[in-house]
């Protein structure tokens, strides 16, 4: 993202003020603090955490607050913080089917095994604005207050997935191994084509969220021949591990809450694989239900080629989708057109000028021709009009 602009001292120092000013409000309201925001505006401090690459939803609150909202300007905070940061090691695969859950629907199955967890989510709401909540105290309070149901049912701590379970019938794909033993790491090497899955997978989990939903709208509306059933979505946390060289064993250092999708798509199969189902795979902090399965729906149009369809949709094309997935990266190049460009403009004006001077004396000398052949001796129009 571009940042080095150039311009008087005082002018920024004062722009800076009047965005502190700008930041703050009402100064007869009172602040609002990082804590309410982690608390009570957690949808988008996920996804602040999800596309800045680090989990942190207190520093992913500071940075919606520090930019006054605006969710790039704090994913762009996040990671301009994490590259400060050191790195220690990697954790080894989550089993996420070890998911501490909050919310699990199939859109496959309706008696999955383990059951339908609703959980939390809009999908059940209606889209009426509430106007409790501009009361002091609202709504919500009184209905968090409520006890849930003593005998309410916890959800087991290890649900099969979906798609397991027609695996074992031989109607779902397995995973392939990826050609290197080790993923690359995006967040250390930048992004070269063609991308292995993992490679893609890193980029489109930081991705914009806006460009992938667009991207995978448009596979439905028949631009990468898909028809997409939701076989799972989960929610919960899961523990983070890591092998310790200096111990020799795996140690769980925290958890993280992560938003899972699993999308289904038909497959024809070819003469060495029957006919079977085929996933694409969406992962995102917190609770980002739109963004992980926005993702799984371009993800598994990024797959085409290596299942041996036709690419023929921009959904399907690896270099346009991820190379314009950043939001950091999109943002930077279109905000950079307010900078300065005067060198340029003036050279291109003067472009278009000579230009201009250049079609004005083509067009006087196309009306001189024009003029000339009208008078010409075998010009018979003079006459004609005479006789008439």
């Amino acid at each position: 993202m571009y940042v080095a602009v150039k311009g008087g001292t005082a002018a920024i120092e004062n722009s800076w003020r009047l965005l502190a000013a700008q930041r703050r409000g009402d100064t007869s309201l009172p602040e609002l603090s990082v804590a309410q925001i982690r608390a009570q505006m957690s949808l988008a401090v996920d996804r602040v955490m999800s596309e800045g690459s680090l989990y942190d939803p207190e520093l992913a609150a500071l940075a919606i607050k520090q930019a006054s909202g605006d969710l790039i300007e704090a994913i762009f905070l996040l990671r301009a913080y994490r590259t400060t940061l050191p790195r220690f090691g990697y954790s080894l695969p989550l089993d996420t089917a070890r998911m501490n859950l909050t919310r699990r629907v199939s859109a496959t199955f309706k008696d999955v095994p383990g059951g339908q967890v609703l959980g939390a989510t809009y999908d059940y709401t209606q889209r009426l604005l509430d106007f409790a909540l501009l009361a002091e105290g609202d709504s919500g309070e009184e209905q968090q207050q409520e006890a849930m149901p003593a005998a309410a049912q916890e959800p087991p701590a290890s649900m099969p997935r979906v798609d397991e379970l027609m695996a074992r019938e031989g109607l779902m794909e397995t995973p392939r191994p990826t050609a290197d033993s080790e993923p690359g790491d995006l967040t250390r090497d930048p992004l070269m084509f063609p991308a292995d899955r993992p490679l893609r997978l890193q980029a489109l989990a930081r991705g914009d969220e806006g460009w992938l939903l667009g991207l995978g709208y448009s596979t439905q509306r028949g631009y990468a021949n898909a028809h997409p059933f939701a076989g799972e979505i989960r929610r919960g946390t899961v523990s983070v591990e890591i092998l310790a060289d200096e111990l020799g064993f795996e140690i769980d250092i925290g958890e993280v809450e992560l938003t899972e999708c699993q999308m289904i798509n038909q497959f024809a199969g070819n003469r060495e694989v029957p006919p079977q189902f085929t996933q694409g795979y969406g992962l995102a902090f917190g609770g980002a239900e739109r963004k992980s399965m926005a993702m799984a729906l371009v993800d598994r149009a990024l797959r085409a080629r290596e299942l041996g369809e036709l690419a023929v949709a921009p959904a399907q094309d690896e270099e346009f989708v991820l190379s314009h997935a950043d939001n950091l990266e999109a943002s930077g190049f279109v905000q950079h057109l307010k900078l300065p460009h005067y060198v340029d403009f003036q050279s291109e004006l003067e472009l278009v000028r000579k230009l201009r001077a250049a079609h004005a004396r083509e067009r006087q000398n196309d009306r001189q021709k024009e003029e000339g052949r009208a008078e010409g001796p075998g010009n018979t129009a003079p006459l004609i009009q005479k006789a008439a």
